[in-house]
């Protein structure tokens, strides 16, 4: 779920909810949303979520397209850290379905994301005051430019942004077992456009965290997985493709050129090459690649 207004199905992905943004209201939440009317008073002292090994739904990890821009989830549980504008969502969607089919409760420490696995565990930094939690990605949302995660309000609470609304947080997947993600803030860092790799629009989620930079392809023949508008959903892409193509994945790669950052497989030394793999990739997924030469 996202902090956004009116429920909409999806077509043609999986059952997640969508919502549109309607006008917002004093204390920095939408129309109708907020907080509950008897909220807990013990809202501080709430157990930040407990990272275990949990099967991933299925129905989760299929790419999905909502307002014109597709988002592919991460298959497995990785390396992920990125930046970002932090929102929340509270008692509209109180008792409600989440993607995960879990009932959505506004005071347990819980997340949507557009693209971490479903369910999984993420730490997430209130880069302004420090404040830090984690918590359990159990939907999806939010779907806007200028969001990264929608925290529940008890989530949102703990980490001071109930009243704003947002602000702008640093958010890293845990992987289970790793007992210093789970109950160690990461290191002190400062919320500035300047601290934030490439990113020149505050509030825009930015991956801070990829195997390798970004950088122009060497001269040869490529294979294009794929193409897209934000680096996010091409890192998340690529780690999905290491993952299911194992017998490809040390030759996958991320790009940015012309405004497109492209999942390449290559460089091979003519474009013979490139297009065996590209057969082999179209008779075993259903991936339909491009044959590219720089």
């Amino acid at each position: 779920m996202g902090l956004a207004i009116g429920l909409l199905s999806l077509a043609a992905c999986s059952s997640s909810p969508v919502r549109t943004d309607g006008a917002r209201k004093p204390g920095g939440y939408y129309l109708d949303d907020g907080p509950g009317d008897n909220p807990p008073a013990n809202l501080e002292q709430i157990p930040d979520a407990q990272p275990r090994a949990e099967p991933i739904k299925a129905s989760t990890a299929r790419p999905y397209t909502v307002f014109g821009q597709t988002y592919v989830p991460m298959a497995q549980v990785a390396p992920y850290k990125a930046r970002g504008t932090a929102s929340w969502y509270g008692k509209r969607y109180h008792g409600q379905p989440t993607s995960s089919g879990e009932i959505y409760d506004m005071y347990a420490m819980t997340a949507a994301h557009p693209t971490l696995p479903i369910p999984s565990y993420a730490r997430v930094t209130n880069l302004r005051n420090k404040k830090s939690v984690v918590v359990r990605v159990n939907d999806r949302g939010p779907f806007h430019s200028d969001r990264l995660i929608d925290l529940s309000y008890a989530a949102a609470y703990k980490l001071g942004i109930i009243a704003s609304g947002r602000d702008l947080v640093e958010v890293e997947a845990i992987i289970p077992g790793d007992e210093r993600q789970a109950t160690a803030p990461p290191p002190s860092v400062q919320a500035t456009n300047a601290s934030i790799p490439g990113g020149s629009i505050p509030g825009a989620p930015v991956v801070v965290a990829s195997p390798e930079p970004l950088e122009q392809e060497p001269a040869g023949a490529y294979v294009q997985l794929g193409a897209f508008a934000t680096r996010q959903n091409a890192w998340s892409f690529l780690l999905r493709m290491r993952t299911e193509l194992g017998w490809l994945s040390e030759n996958i790669a991320m790009y940015g050129r012309d405004g497109l950052y492209r999942v390449h497989a290559g460089p091979y030394t003519d474009r013979d090459e490139a297009t065996r793999v590209a057969e082999r990739l179209e008779q075993s997924t259903e991936l339909r690649p491009v044959i590219i030469t720089r």
